[in-house]
């Protein structure tokens, strides 16, 4: 089957494969991928979605694409139709959308999570060269889980200061947000996956691709908490939620400021999220989170969430790089 550039394509020429992918994510991870998908039809109508896709007789049997960011390429997306040879067909995508990425100069690094629908691509990216990090998509049932009260006081520890003030999210909390983050992962596993974490100038790309644009799902302000000490806007936790789907929220983001963490603070602002989602009557909560992150899979397991789809990030880094 050949492998056609993307920008060869129209927007009726891949649409088959796009519903037939939507409909994996409503099934399977329970969000309403449509917007998304929309977006893709619409760069691929302007001829500027970079990528690949295998054709059979006028028919898109799969498609990668992916977009640059200064440094490092991302890898948007890899989807193949069950209807064909999954595996080797994913395998040849990856191998020509990557070297169109390794092509271009001064790519650092390349940066993958791909939900796999049919196969696994775990194999085809440790191929490529890519360092593997398991990770997992976990549902709350809010209609049926117990949850805790957001009123459950945090657990004080070793020279932390008591009277915390849980807070919904207001847009001044930007600055302070992104140094959280930067701080809570620069030598966290999540900081070598998604090198954003790694500087307050990153941190804050992410949070307005997850809060001003839809990167994510809609931004639920209602639903977002911040936790600080008296007197300062400085932070000691976030909790950051979007909807994905009807009735359907999604944590976009938490972390607990390192020296903080076990005290109950992570537990405390998951805990406010599914009440506010509760009141609003939404009925699911899901997250992902490394597997390897052994403490956080185990809170949210203890908060009854169950994992739903495992999948796998990738990062790959040329020798000199490395």
């Amino acid at each position: 089957m050949p492998i056609v550039d993307l920008r060869q394509l129209n927007s009726r020429q891949i649409e088959p494969l796009l519903t037939e992918e939507a409909r994996h994510w409503r099934e399977e991870l329970y969000w309403d991928y449509r917007a998304s998908l929309d977006l893709i039809k619409k760069f691929v109508d302007a001829k500027s979605l970079a990528g690949c896709a295998v054709m059979e007789n006028g028919r898109a049997a799969g498609y990668a694409f992916y977009v640059l960011e200064e440094h490092k390429g991302l890898l948007g997306g890899l989807y193949v139709s069950p209807d064909y040879p999954q595996l080797a067909v994913a395998r040849d995508l990856l191998a020509s959308t990557l070297e169109m990425l390794r092509a271009i100069p001064h790519v650092e690094r390349i940066e993958a999570q791909l939900v796999p629908f049919g196969c696994e691509f775990d194999q085809a990216l440790a191929q490529q060269g890519f360092r593997l990090f398991p990770r997992q998509f976990m549902l709350l049932d809010l209609q049926h889980a117990n949850g805790n009260s957001s009123k459950e006081p945090v657990t004080p520890g070793p020279g932390m200061s008591l009277g915390l003030t849980l807070e919904r999210w207001d847009n001044r909390y930007f600055a302070a947000c992104a140094r959280l983050i930067h701080l809570s992962y620069a030598s966290h596993m999540d900081g070598q996956i998604n090198d954003q974490y790694r500087s307050e100038a990153g941190a804050l790309k992410f949070l307005k691709n997850i809060i001003v644009l839809p990167g994510c799902g809609q931004f639920q302000e209602q639903a977002s908490f911040v936790l600080r000490a008296p007197y300062t806007d400085e932070l000691l936790g976030v909790v950051l939620t979007s909807a994905v789907a009807p009735r359907v929220g999604h944590t976009t983001q938490i972390c607990v400021l390192p020296g903080y963490q076990g005290r109950g603070l992570g537990r405390r602002l998951i805990a406010a999220t599914i009440a506010a989602l509760r009141a609003r009557n939404f009925t699911g909560l899901s997250l992902t989170v490394t597997t390897a992150n052994q403490p956080a899979v185990n809170l949210y397991q203890q908060i009854g969430f169950k994992r739903i789809k495992p999948f796998t990030a990738g990062v790959w880094k040329p020798a000199e790089f490395r």
